[in-house]
């Protein structure tokens, strides 16, 4: 994989039997892909958000891939500011994004960019804000 897209990969880790990669925010649809093609991980099972609130990059795009015919796993994750959280879809590269997508573009505010339907999917078309995000607050109206 590094050697097909050297810029892509940031960091990693192996920990208990788990691979986790830290991909660049702009070339998370080439990785994907790659993954997909040359890495025969079939299966999109999971896309989230994580808030670091107040760190920035303040939040982590997470993607969980699933070779089925290797029985292989591999956890991606992207991070994107506060200020402006966007990244590309992935739905061109795994139809299943689109619904992980919506969701974390509902609860944490993460735009997907050029993705084909993005509206939210949890909350009422007119709610405020975004619940999973760590400055949402708990209680009571928000002014």
């Amino acid at each position: 994989m590094e050697a097909a897209l050297p810029a892509a990969i940031v960091t990693g880790k192996y920990d208990r039997g788990e691979l986790t990669l830290e991909i660049a925010p702009e070339e998370i649809v080439p990785v994907l892909r790659h993954f997909k093609t040359a890495g025969r991980y079939e299966r999109l099972s999971a896309v989230t958000g994580v808030d670091r609130y107040p760190a920035e990059p303040r939040f982590e795009v997470v993607y969980h891939l699933h070779s089925v015919s290797r029985n292989a796993r591999v956890r991606l994750k992207a991070r994107v500011s506060g200020t402006n959280p966007e990244i590309d879809s992935v739905t061109p590269v795994y139809l299943s994004a689109n619904w992980y997508e919506r969701e974390t573009f509902d609860l944490f505010g993460i735009r997907f960019l050029n993705h084909p339907d993005l509206r939210r999917i949890m909350m009422p078309e007119d709610w405020e804000g975004h619940p999973l995000r760590k400055d949402y607050p708990k209680t009571g109206q928000r002014l």
